[in-house]
């Protein structure tokens, strides 16, 4: 469906540039143009000194491939790495709320540790077990600050390598207290209890 969307697209531009040639060329003598009030062609050495248009080299003729299709650098490519720390709760839900394509990894991306690489796209998660709504006023304002500066640049890392990045947090409130200091993010609530 999609390439007869592309192809069809494609065939229409073709025919409107042949129109425009056409209806170009037909200007280029005046005197086989009837006259029309208020409009004036271009004399033809002035057309003859133009500069030609390059030819089309058809690379232009189809879009390019989707970022999931084009090789990523070596950098980017993900590597299942063991689970950093050994937080049985935050490793079980890291493996299930995505869900993992590596269950009981972590997976390496240009030297960052991202908790999971979504089965069936291009997605590294971050996942925060964090029992935020227990914490003290400050400390709920700390930790957001840490969490969205580091996430901004953990979805950056992402984002430079061709994934979506996703935030997992396990509490509404975390989500308000992150999405309050980078709106940007794409955070989900998982539930998930430590």
């Amino acid at each position: 469906m999609g390439a007869v969307i592309v192809v069809g697209v494609v065939v229409i531009g073709i025919a409107i540039k042949e129109e425009l040639d056409a209806y170009e060329l037909r200007q280029l003598y005046p005197e086989e143009v009837t006259s029309t009030v208020g409009t004036r062609t271009a004399p033809r050495e002035t057309m003859a000194k133009r500069k030609p248009q390059p030819e089309p080299s058809g690379q232009d003729l189809f879009p390019p491939l989707p970022p999931r299709h084009r090789k990523r650098p070596s950098r980017c490519e993900p590597i299942p790495v063991p689970h950093l720390g050994g937080d049985d709760d935050h490793n079980t839900c890291a493996d299930l709320i995505p869900p993992n394509r590596y269950p009981g990894m972590d997976v390496l991306v240009d030297g960052k540790h991202f908790d999971a690489l979504q089965v069936g796209a291009p997605v590294l998660w971050e996942i925060k077990t964090d029992r935020f709504d227990t914490y003290s006023d400050y400390l709920q304002n700390q930790v957001a600050d840490d969490h969205a500066e580091e996430m901004r640049n953990e979805r950056a890392i992402a984002n430079d390598c061709g994934y979506n990045f996703v935030v997992g947090v396990s509490t509404p409130e975390h989500k308000a207290a992150l999405v309050r200091r980078a709106p940007a993010l794409q955070i989900v609530v998982t539930g998930c209890k430590r």
